[in-house]
C-alpha cells in the first residue's frame, strides 16, 4: 500500500506574488513554521537540490533531509521529489497553481510509501501530512495575503 495526499488552499493574490513567494526556497524558513533551514545545495535553471531542515520535534529530534524540485513557470507546476528520503521508501509532490476569480489556487498532491522500520505506517503518514499541509497551507494563505495587502497600500500611497 502507498500514501496519498492531495490538499488545496485560495491565496487571495495575483498568481506571480504566490508564485514567487512559494518558490522562494531560501525564504521557506520565513514562510512555513516547521522549517528551521534551508541550504540550497544545486541550482540549474528551475531545478534546484536543497537540504531542509526542520525545528526539533517533541522529543528533541531533528529531521532533515535532501530534496530536488524542478519548477516549470508555463504550466505553473512543480516536481519534487527526496533524494534522501529518510523513512520513506519513495516521496513524490507535485505543487500545482490555478488562477481563479478568488485569486490563486495552490494544491499539494503527494505519492509516497513508508519503509517497513520506519515508525509510522502510510497510513498514519497520510494523516500526518494531512493535518499539516492543511496548517502549513493557511499559514502561507495568511503571510501571502499580508504581503499582497502591504504591495497594494505601498502602491496606493505611491499614486
Amino acid at each position: 500500500m502507498a500514501g496519498h495526499t492531495d490538499n488545496e488552499i485560495t491565496i487571495a493574490a495575483p498568481m506571480p506574488l504566490v508564485w514567487d513567494m512559494t518558490n522562494d526556497i531560501e525564504n521557506w524558513p520565513r514562510l512555513f513554521s516547521e522549517y528551521a533551514s534551508v541550504d540550497v545545495l544545486e541550482r540549474d535553471g528551475d531545478r534546484v537540490t536543497f537540504r531542509l531542515t526542520m525545528h526539533p520535534d517533541e522529543e528533541g529530534r531533528v529531521w532533515s533531509w535532501v530534496s530536488e524540485r524542478v519548477a516549470d513557470p508555463v504550466t505553473r507546476t512543480v516536481r519534487a521529489h527526496r533524494v534522501e528520503t529518510g523513512p520513506f521508501q519513495y516521496m513524490n509532490i507535485v505543487w500545482e497553481y490555478t488562477e481563479t476569480a478568488e485569486g490563486t489556487r495552490m494544491r499539494w498532491v503527494q505519492d509516497f510509501a513508508m519503509k517497513p522500520e520506519a515508525p509510522v505506517d502510510d497510513a498514519g503518514m497520510t494523516d500526518n501530512i494531512n493535518r499539516n499541509s492543511r496548517t502549513q497551507m493557511a499559514l502561507i494563505r495568511d503571510r501571502i495575503e499580508q504581503a499582497a495587502g502591504e504591495r497594494r497600500t505601498a502602491a496606493a500611497v505611491a499614486d
